[in-house]
């Protein structure tokens, strides 16, 4: 009954929240259109509740075409003029509230990861992190709210990313979901808030 109650809030908040920021959403696509060829949205496979694959949604902040790694930085060249400003606000994460109404994600919980990424979770952790949706923000969000800075100051940042701040978001991950309570998720959400408001 737990979970039911989560997902009547992640509903309510998601439709409310889509209905009144539509017309942001559509400037921001429009911005987007007029910076650079391509859609306004970039999808991306995660890995949601149970290991179930989905395509997350987000505002495409980078150049289409070509290669690259899977982690960015603030630095990377692919970044369009308009993605640096959306990445910088958080805005592109606005589309996840359509992850969110669908029920591929939750207002608040672990990020979601690509499969990649996950594979390397051990297994245990693996388990418990996947038992629940995975969130537009959690803890580690706040906390690291602005990873693609200090990536970038890595030579490596894939190899950064994975040696140094994965083993720290599952750790984050697994006491989110020991811990998780409808209180301490509004207070991750104003966290955020926050967090966002300072600019960092």
């Amino acid at each position: 009954m737990k979970d039911g109650w989560y997902r009547v809030r992640d509903v309510v908040a998601s439709a409310l929240g889509l209905a009144v920021l539509s017309p942001v959403l559509l400037a921001i696509g429009v911005a987007i259109r007029l910076d650079s060829d391509g859609p306004a949205y970039f999808r991306q496979v995660r890995v949601g509740q149970g290991g179930r694959p989905f395509r997350i949604h987000k505002f495409r902040t980078m150049t289409m075409g070509g290669t690259g790694p899977l982690v960015s930085t603030s630095t990377d060249a692919r970044v369009t003029k308009v993605g640096a400003v959306l990445r910088r606000t958080k805005l592109d994460e606005l589309p996840q509230l359509i992850d969110v109404l669908e029920g591929n994600m939750s207002l608040v919980g672990p990020r979601p990861e690509v499969p990649r990424f996950v594979a390397r979770w051990p297994n245990d952790a693996r388990r418990i992190i996947l038992s629940v949706r995975p969130g537009v923000t959690d803890p580690t969000s706040v906390r690291y709210i602005d990873e693609g800075s200090l990536l970038a100051q890595a030579e490596d940042p894939e190899l950064a990313y994975v040696q140094a701040v994965l083993p720290l978001k599952v750790a984050s991950y697994l006491s989110y979901v020991a811990e998780r309570t409808f209180t301490k998720d509004l207070g991750i959400l104003v966290a955020t808030v926050a967090a966002l408001g300072r600019g960092r």
